[in-house]
């Protein structure tokens, strides 16, 4: 059994460890509130160029020869050569928030994939280490991008991305983020983001020669603006997953944090006990010591 001053020394550097994750969590507290604020000012724009590419495909020809408008269809799934765009952080102390998300990346790209021709677009330096560590080619790695994501930086990541897709290096984009779901809870998922599922659904409708359909001009032509529309399109969906993956990486820092703290409590506590007994076991051995001395002492003079 440890004595008193290992007890006492082990309380206080746990003290001084609670105070490094108290800080941390009011640090990604404060991170959270304004990337959330950020992500509050993204979703519209976001939103709006989604409803716009809407309605903008079900006024055009989509048999028009575009890149943006191929479903490669004629391609079996399993063949098709994939990007994934995987969202880490820098850093650890998260939690599972990392695990999730990279385990979901590689569960999809072995399951998915009959052969090794996939690209890789890895965000944050935990992600690029896994990889790594796992033998897997990274293509292109984003440094510094997961701790403050900009929208200069997404337009980065959007061009590397849509630069293989135009040259048909890769057939389909997959995005691989944490979502916050409430207050609560995190969830990593995975997005196909290009092509465009609404493709496919559009084709599919089959609207009645007797529904009114209004009239909707393009300029300077159908093919411009969806060459110009979709980009904005992904690099407003990669800033937006971006500052998602950043609220939820700060979500779940702090409640890591916070069992850390709980945990530390409890080990204080269950500490303070084991001290208060061992100082009572000497107090009372002292007590005894003295009593025992005192009795002793007394026969001594009777004898006497």
């Amino acid at each position: 059994m440890a004595n008193i001053k290992e007890i006492r020394d082990r309380i206080s550097s746990i003290e001084d460890t609670m105070k490094i994750t108290n800080a941390m969590y009011m640090i990604s507290s404060n991170k959270l509130r304004k990337a959330r604020k950020r992500l509050e000012e993204t979703e519209p724009y976001f939103f709006g160029v989604q409803n716009m590419i809407n309605r903008t495909l079900r006024h055009i020809d989509l048999e028009m020869e575009d890149v943006f408008l191929e479903t490669h269809s004629d391609i079996p799934f399993m063949s098709r050569k994939k990007g994934y765009v995987v969202i880490t952080d820098d850093k650890g102390l998260a939690g599972a928030y990392n695990h999730n998300v990279l385990k979901l990346a590689e569960d999809h790209i072995k399951s998915n994939n009959d052969n090794d021709d996939w690209k890789l677009y890895v965000i944050g330096e935990l992600g690029r280490q896994y990889f790594i560590s796992k033998g897997m080619n990274i293509d292109e790695t984003f440094r510094y991008t997961a701790q403050n994501p900009t929208m200069s930086r997404s337009r980065k990541i959007t061009a590397s991305v849509l630069d293989d897709y135009m040259e048909h290096k890769i057939d389909e984009v997959y995005v691989v983020y944490t979502t916050m779901k409430n207050s609560m809870t995190c969830e990593a998922q995975i997005t196909k983001l290009l092509p465009l599922d609404m493709l496919q659904k559009i084709k599919d409708i089959k609207l009645p020669d007797d529904v009114y359909r209004e009239e909707f001009y393009l300029e300077p032509s159908p093919q411009a603006v969806i060459d110009n529309i979709v980009p904005n399109y992904v690099n407003g969906f990669f800033y937006g997953a971006m500052v998602e993956a950043y609220c939820s990486v700060q979500n779940s820092r702090m409640m890591a944090m916070d069992a850390a703290n709980k945990s530390a409590q409890e080990m204080i506590g269950d500490l303070r006990l084991q001290y208060n007994r061992q100082r009572q076991a000497m107090i009372t051995q002292e007590i005894t010591e003295v009593a025992g001395g005192a009795r002793a002492l007394k026969q001594l003079k009777k004898k006497k």
